[in-house]
């Protein structure tokens, strides 16, 4: 393995599967200790304010792949359908080819979620869609092999592997992600206990009664106590619809924590390898998520809603060689900025397509004066086929939504204020002062004392989808 590589960093992207800031120690979390992420965190910068530009698996994904939204990429929702079936586009460069091609040695293991087979890579090894805990398959270079264990465990044994196999000549990137903590929740037994007798509290918005927000109070599929219920066979009977709730959050959240917590100690054994062959100096690490989660706030698990628990996500990034350490950025960064700050700090050229910005300044405590107030948000999942039907399906566009009922929408996050658009819903839009209230529960859109606010947030909408080029839809 390599020592150093000329001062061309290796890389290391790290990537969950729906986890949030409430869950690492670094961002606060007093109950899962994350030790490992902290150490990315704290011997680098913790990014408070990272959003997901599309809340779903295989958007964001090929988002960070490609540094461009969802609408220029090709990959707008998860559905399976067979008519609904998207590509990420293959024009479009994604930051592994453009390192294979500059001469890094690149890998990819764990969990992908984006249909077509993986380009770029030297090596890969994929769980087929969202993968299974135990004894799970995975896809090695277009071959289906089934591995025996547990999946976190699994993944990590190809990360080392694939370092072991690296030429001490040639710098590495690899793609290290994780299935979880994706639903449901499967800690391996060793982690079986944890948290056993621990209170974990619920969220302030457990029992959300949706007074102000209309769109919210239809979305029944996800509402915890509903539809999580199946995921336990050992729920008691007889329980009122309180009690319900109040056990199914302690488990979920509890098992939810338990997969997490596999995560930080599988990243240890990474992390631990790269200081025991000299390569932390060397390495870029940048630790994500692919979107946040709704850990029953508003009622809710899942994703999608352009609300704070689902757009939020973590970010810790470090190079111990050019980027101080214990530095927190709190400018407004998005997932589309990742594969542009891996360029750059590789020294490629970063194609004028992509959408994002390094955050390299950012890393090395710096604030330019032109960084971004504001972040754009586009949720388009149903929008192929609600749009391809017609007058009929604009007149009942619910018929055509997935279970969750969750309707194309779009929206600006500024600093203080979120203005959305559900341009599926008819005219209906939603703002909320995140100063005043940051659990989102009181709609300000028809207050007249926000009526400046409202038209100053519909001007910079209109500027974020002319500056990114997602004027089509509706």
């Amino acid at each position: 393995m390599p020592t150093h590589n000329n001062h061309r960093p290796n890389i290391l992207f790290i990537m969950t599967d729906d986890q949030t800031v409430q869950e690492m120690s670094c961002y606060g979390s007093d109950i899962l200790q994350t030790p490992n992420m902290d150490r990315i965190a704290y011997g680098g910068t913790r990014f408070s304010n990272c959003f997901t530009t599309n809340a779903l698996c295989a958007p964001a994904r090929a988002t960070v792949l490609t540094g461009c939204f969802s609408h220029i990429h090709g990959i707008r929702g998860n559905s399976e359908k067979a008519d609904a079936i998207e590509e990420l586009d293959p024009n479009i460069p994604t930051f592994p080819e453009l390192l294979q091609e500059s001469g890094y040695r690149t890998g990819l293991v764990g969990k992908y979620h984006i249909r077509q087979h993986p380009r770029g890579f030297d090596y890969w090894a994929i769980h087929p869609g969202q993968g299974e805990y135990f004894d799970p398959i995975y896809i090695e270079n277009g071959e289906r092999i089934q591995k025996y264990g547990y999946a976190s465990d699994i993944t990590t044994d190809l990360a080392l592997d694939f370092l072991d196999q690296t030429e001490s000549s040639q710098p590495f990137c690899l793609v290290y992600q994780f299935k979880a903590p994706h639903r449901p929740f499967s800690p391996a037994p060793r982690h079986a206990d944890m948290f056993q007798n621990v209170n974990i509290p619920e969220p302030e918005t457990l029992n959300d009664d949706y007074a102000t927000r209309r769109i919210a109070s239809i979305a029944e599929d996800m509402k915890f106590d509903q539809s999580l219920a199946g995921d336990y066979d050992d729920l008691p009977e007889g329980l009122s619809q309180q009690e319900r709730k109040a056990w199914i959050y302690d488990r979920f959240i509890k098992d939810r924590y338990r997969t997490i917590y596999g995560v930080d100690e599988n990243l240890g054994r990474v992390l631990d390898y790269l200081d025991e062959h000299y390569l932390a100096e060397d390495t870029l690490i940048l630790y994500t998520s692919d979107h946040g989660y709704f850990l029953g706030e508003h009622g809710w698990y899942d994703k999608r809603f352009m609300y704070e628990p689902a757009i939020r996500i973590p970010l810790v990034a470090r190079y111990p060689r050019l980027c101080p350490s214990g530095h927190v950025a709190d400018e407004m960064v998005m997932n589309v900025d990742f594969a542009p700050t891996i360029l750059d700090f590789a020294g490629v050229p970063i194609p004028d397509g992509m959408q994002g910005k390094s955050l390299r300044p950012l890393m090395d405590g710096k604030s330019p004066d032109d960084w971004r107030q504001s972040v754009y948000y586009a949720y388009y999942e149903n929008s192929w086929e609600l749009y391809g039907k017609g007058e009929e399906a604009m007149a009942e566009p619910y018929r055509y939504f997935t279970p969750h009922r969750v309707g194309p929408h779009r929206g600006v996050r500024t600093e203080r204020f979120k203005l959305i658009e559900y341009y599926s819903e008819g005219d209906y839009w939603e703002l909320f002062d995140l100063h005043e209230d940051p659990n989102e529960l009181k709609n300000l859109y028809d207050l007249p004392t926000y009526a400046e606010t409202v038209a100053h947030l519909k001007q910079e909408l209109m500027r974020l989808r002319q500056q990114y080029n997602d004027l089509e839809s509706c």
